[in-house]
């Protein structure tokens, strides 16, 4: 069974949380709602996540630097960031928004429509990337299977060469047990 795709929500306003759980509401993501930034960088040691809604001004640690935090752990540094913000539309906070990381940044009042879509998006990659990763490792797994069986039809191969019938008998017991997929 896959693992069901997560969000991380991170408003210092426990309302903006609940809109934000309201808004995702319905889609294939589970919400996980913190209140600061820290608390964000230790679900993230627990938890992975398909995309991240951060808010920019928060006390203590802003989202930016949440956001900095995040993008230099090697286990989080590919979770995409959306901010979301409550300030004016200064050009300088969304540019060092993505000079932390983000890939995107949403002023309020924002489009519920357009962040639920934007949120689709990124739980889709997720969900398609843990997809791939499963396939990969069934054809990394596959084939150390290949090899083992060929090997063991090079060996009794050279086996059966042999003029001694004790090393050919030895041979087919070794093509016997490769047909049934025990090589070892």
């Amino acid at each position: 069974m896959t693992q069901m795709a997560k969000a991380l929500l991170v408003d210092d306003r426990r309302q903006n949380l609940t809109a934000l759980e309201a808004i995702l509401q319905g889609l294939p993501v589970q919400s996980v709602a913190v209140e600061s930034g820290e608390a964000a960088l230790k679900q993230l040691l627990v938890d992975d996540f398909a995309v991240i809604l951060l808010d920019a001004q928060m006390p203590d640690m802003d989202g930016f630097e949440t956001a900095s935090h995040i993008k230099r752990r090697e286990r989080t540094r590919h979770v995409p960031i959306i901010f979301l913000t409550a300030a004016d539309r200064d050009a300088q906070l969304a540019l060092r928004g993505y000079q932390v990381g983000a890939v995107d940044y949403l002023t309020k009042p924002f489009d519920p429509w357009v962040l639920r879509a934007k949120v689709s998006v990124f739980v889709e990659l997720w969900v398609k990337t843990r997809q791939l990763a499963t396939q990969s490792d069934l054809v990394r797994e596959r084939d150390t299977q290949w090899r083992r069986l060929t090997d063991a039809v090079d060996e009794a191969t050279a086996l059966l060469r042999s003029d001694d019938p004790e090393v050919r008998d030895r041979a087919v017991r070794m093509l016997e047990q490769a047909r049934w997929g025990n090589t070892d």
